[in-house]
C-alpha cells in the first residue's frame, strides 16, 4: 500500500482554494498539510474539501493570518495543538492515523517568518523565531515505540548551502543566517530526525520549494529556498518511495509563492 502525504503554504486557503482543487483532483495526496490559511476555524471551506472526498480534517486557524490545517481521504485524529512561545499563534497541530496496521503520529508546522533583520536587538520577530526554532528542540521522531512519525510544514530555514540559490549572498539574510541553520540542524540531530527530501536528492543538487513575489520573472531568476520540509523518524527511511517537488503550481494562476512537496510512502 502506497501513502501520499504533501504539505503545501497556501497563504490564503479561500483565496486559493481553487488552485488546492485542481491539485487535489491531479494528485490525490491520502493527506494534505496545509500552513498560513489565514482563516478562522469556522472560515474554513469544509464542504469544498468535502466534494473533493477530503472528509476528514483537522484545522487549527487564526483570524487574518498564520493557521494550519490538516486535511485527509483517510480517517485522522486530532491529537492536539501545541502554542510555542506561548504567545498564543496557531502555527501546530498534530493527528494520528493508521496506514496498513502502521501507526503514524504527524505534526503539520508554521515557523515563524522571523521578518527582515537577523539581530533579535533589534527586530523582536527574529528572537521569536530563534525561540520557536529552540523550543522544537524537545520533540523526538521516535518518542513512542511502536509508532511512526513525520514532520512537515513551513519551516522557514533553508538550512544546508544547497537549500538556497547562493549560500553566501544569503548569508546574512533571514532564513539562511548561520543562528537560524545551526538551530533547525539541532532540532533534527537531536531529535533524531531523518530529513527525508534529501535522502534521494543528496547535496550538491540544488531543493527549492520557495520563490519570491518579489522577482519579475521567477522562473527565469531561479533565486529559490527550501523553506518547506518532510522529516520522519528513522523506521519510515527505507519505506520512503519519493519526493516531488511540484515546481508547475508557482506558476499557477494566483499561485502561492510556495509550490507543494508530496512525499510517498510504501507502508
Amino acid at each position: 500500500m502506497t501513502l501520499t502525504l504533501a504539505t503545501w503554504n497556501i497563504n490564503s486557503v479561500r483565496l486559493r482554494m481553487p488552485i488546492v482543487a485542481d491539485f487535489l483532483t491531479r494528485w490525490q495526496p491520502d493527506v494534505l498539510c496545509l500552513q498560513e490559511i489565514k482563516c478562522q476555524d469556522h472560515e474554513f471551506p469544509y464542504e469544498a474539501f468535502r466534494a473533493l472526498g477530503y472528509e476528514y480534517m483537522a484545522v487549527s486557524g487564526q483570524k487574518g493570518y498564520h493557521g494550519v490545517a490538516t486535511v485527509a481521504r483517510i480517517p485522522i485524529s486530532l491529537l492536539h495543538t501545541q502554542d510555542f512561545c506561548g504567545v498564543g499563534d496557531k502555527r501546530h497541530l498534530a493527528v494520528d492515523f493508521s496506514v496498513n496496521g502502521r501507526n503514524v503520529h504527524l505534526h503539520n508546522f508554521y515557523v515563524p517568518a522571523g521578518g527582515d533583520e537577523p539581530d533579535r536587538t533589534i527586530n523582536t520577530k527574529f528572537g521569536h523565531k530563534l525561540d520557536f526554532i529552540e523550543e522544537m528542540r524537545a520533540m523526538r521522531a521516535s518518542e513512542i515505540e511502536g509508532r511512526s512519525t513525520i514532520l512537515v510544514g513551513d519551516l522557514n530555514i533553508a538550512p544546508l548551502e544547497h537549500d538556497v540559490w547562493s549560500h553566501k549572498q544569503l548569508l546574512k539574510i533571514v532564513s539562511h543566517t548561520p543562528i537560524e541553520t545551526d538551530g533547525l540542524k539541532a532540532v533534527i540531530a537531536e531529535g533524531g530526525w531523518a530529513d527525508l527530501m534529501r535522502i534521494h536528492t543528496p547535496e550538491p543538487e540544488k531543493i527549492y520549494t520557495w520563490w519570491s513575489y518579489r522577482a519579475k520573472d521567477w522562473d527565469a531568476a531561479d533565486k529559490g529556498r527550501r523553506l518547506d520540509h518532510i522529516w520522519s523518524s528513522p523506521d519510515l527511511v527505507p519505506h520512503l518511495e519519493g519526493i516531488e517537488i511540484l515546481r508547475e503550481a508557482r506558476g499557477w494562476t494566483q499561485p502561492s509563492d510556495h509550490v507543494p512537496v508530496i512525499a510517498r510512502f510504501s507502508i
